[in-house]
């Protein structure tokens, strides 16, 4: 049914669940895991940076090697179950970058975490994965998590 899944994820506690499930899904229907890692670039350039003196060392240097080592988590568990995978990192706004490479890569089925928040944390922050869910028109499956915050 599905022959491409896309795991979108930051890395962060919400994707941990929905890493799992892309993982598992994918080895259950023998489909290739896209594994999508976006560097927001409005959270690079929102700040100055004084104190960088060397440009690898401000947050867009940062926010690569958190994307590099959660790419590479990723393809490292999904190795041991037996899941091939094909991981990209992309810059830009989350919600937009997601969608385009679901659409470059025709991705069957997308996955997305995302925390349980309440409603008015919602109303007034939105999500990228709720974004996501309003401007594809692929199949998405949303993993919940509960966190304690």
């Amino acid at each position: 049914m599905y022959e491409r899944i896309l795991l979108a994820t930051n890395g962060g506690v919400a994707s941990e669940d929905a890493e799992a499930h892309a993982i598992e899904l994918a080895a259950s229907m023998d489909a290739t895991l896209h594994v999508l890692y976006v560097v927001d670039e409005a959270v690079t350039t929102a700040y100055s940076g004084d104190e960088y003196v060397d440009e690898a060392e401000g947050p867009e240097h940062g926010l690569e090697e958190h994307g590099r080592e959660t790419l590479d988590g990723v393809r490292e568990r999904a190795s041991e179950a037996g899941v091939e995978t094909i991981d990209a990192m992309r810059y830009g706004d989350p919600a937009e970058a997601v969608v385009a490479y679901a659409d470059d890569e025709d991705a069957d089925l997308l996955v997305l975490g995302t925390k349980r928040r309440p409603d008015e944390y919602r109303s007034l922050l939105g999500s990228v994965t709720d974004r996501v869910v309003r401007l594809t028109h692929r199949p998405t499956t949303v993993v919940k998590t509960e966190t304690a915050d």
